[in-house]
């Protein structure tokens, strides 16, 4: 129950009992939570105490709202990968999800200056761009914006790419195996544009990345995506570095 006496905020402590209750045994996805007239009543608090509390918790992903009908458990925030070898596709999958990618727009077009230099290519030498909204279980995901150089993959935008993944694609008709990359992931709002093709309202957090990908130091592919970060969080294991034995020590011991 609510502690008046704590030092700790009374929207606070309503924070963590109910982020216990959307953990809770039989909370699924999309299950309603009491109304803020109903936690009032049940912990004896003031309506802009339970507002701020949820409005937290809708802010963090972990609910959401709905119009005319309530608050509702909001679904799991997935890890975004921080390794190479994934891809969207696969990483959907491995969920048990259904993976989608809807055809924005496809080109071939002279690379822009930084996209040349990103990929360590000539000023104006062509490049494919590839621009998709991804989709899981139906959902829009991402927005995915690829560019690949087009001497390495002179026919790829002869493929239809909806259904299978691109980086099967690239290994399977072009032997593009990547083996080295780089990537940044930032925080930003989400522009007009796609934020209307996430589905989000303005303004919203969205994760920005950054990728390349390298084939035998030859940076092979550059992707942008913007990510919603109500269904996005980061994870990573850390170890910690051991440290060499000291020979020195080891011969007085």
């Amino acid at each position: 129950m609510i502690d008046a006496t704590s030092p700790v905020p009374k929207y606070v402590q309503l924070r963590a009992l109910l982020v216990d209750l959307i953990e809770g045994a039989g909370s699924e996805p999309d299950a309603p939570m009491p109304s803020e007239r109903e936690l009032c009543q049940r912990y004896g608090l003031s309506r802009m105490t339970v507002r701020q509390a949820v409005d937290q918790l809708v802010s963090e992903g972990r609910l959401y709202r709905v119009p005319g009908k309530g608050t509702f458990v909001a679904r799991p925030k997935i890890d975004m990968p921080l390794r190479l070898s994934s891809s969207f596709t696969a990483e959907m999958k491995a969920r048990g999800m259904t993976p989608g990618a809807i055809d924005l727009d496809h080109r071939t077009v002279p690379a822009s200056g930084h996209v040349a230099r990103s990929l360590g290519l000539a000023a104006g030498a062509y490049v494919h761009v590839l621009e998709r909204l991804r989709t899981a279980d139906g959902a829009p995901m991402a927005v995915e914006r690829c560019h690949i150089p087009a001497a390495l993959a002179p026919d790829l935008l002869t493929t239809r790419l909806a259904g299978q993944s691109l980086y099967d694609l690239l290994e399977r008709r072009y032997g593009i195996a990547f083996d080295s990359g780089d990537q940044t992931i930032e925080a930003a709002l989400a522009s007009p544009l796609d934020a209307e093709l996430l589905q989000l309202p303005q303004p919203s957090p969205v994760l920005l990345l950054r990728r390349r990908s390298y084939l035998r130091a030859t940076c092979a592919e550059l992707t942008e995506s913007t990510y919603r970060a109500d269904r996005y969080q980061l994870h990573t294991n850390l170890d910690l570095p051991r440290q060499p034995a000291d020979p020195r020590r080891a011969r007085q011991d």
